[in-house]
């Protein structure tokens, strides 16, 4: 309940406020697993790609902030759970695993922190475990725009990746997460003017 009104309020305010565009939508899987993997350029990318998807998504989230009671509750009320950065955090990992096993939507920025330059940069394992260690279908993403008040913001849907290819493989978490990188990259490439 409370992630349908976050939802609506926030597009409300930013569809108008940063003029979004969105390509590609119907490229996400209307029910199985699956992972939405963008790039990062700001704190908004989480409640953007949130209301620009077709599905409800659970995205990780820094867990100091799940230590503010306030803000701890509203980050579980729309699907947030907790991760510890710079660690090998199987809690978080076993969370994220759940979710995609219950057929859900688990979205991940492949960078791991925020492009400062918002260049596109190197991606962690982290989103290749996750590809690899699920049945899910991972649907590359890419947020284009400064977030500038009514200057435009692009986001672009990839085509689902063939994720089976790399199991059989047996490509590495790093390489999955390259291959995932270059998606994303392909996507920006294509839209970026």
């Amino acid at each position: 309940m409370l992630y349908k009104f976050a939802r609506f309020v926030i597009a409300i305010i930013f569809y108008p406020l940063y003029r979004i565009k969105v390509i590609g939508k119907d490229n996400i899987p209307k029910s199985g697993p699956v992972i939405i993997c963008s790039n990062h350029i700001s704190n908004f990318d989480p409640p953007v790609v949130g209301i620009t998807s077709s599905r409800d998504i659970s995205f990780m989230a820094k867990g100091e902030l799940f230590e503010k009671p306030f803000l701890g509750k509203l980050l579980i009320g729309i699907k947030a759970f907790p991760v510890r950065r710079g660690l090998a955090d199987r809690n978080a990992l076993r969370n994220g695993l759940k979710i995609l096993e219950e057929g859900h939507t688990l979205g991940l920025f492949p960078e791991g922190t925020r492009s400062k330059t918002g260049e596109l940069g190197k991606p962690l394992s982290g989103v290749g475990f996750f590809a690899l260690r699920s049945e899910a279908v991972v649907v590359p993403c890419v947020i284009i725009g400064e977030y500038k008040p009514f200057s435009k913001t692009t986001v672009a849907y990839g085509k689902p990746m063939d994720v089976n290819s790399y199991r059989e493989q047996k490509a590495s978490a790093k390489d999955m997460s390259e291959a995932i990188m270059g998606e994303i990259r392909n996507l920006y490439d294509i839209h970026k003017n």
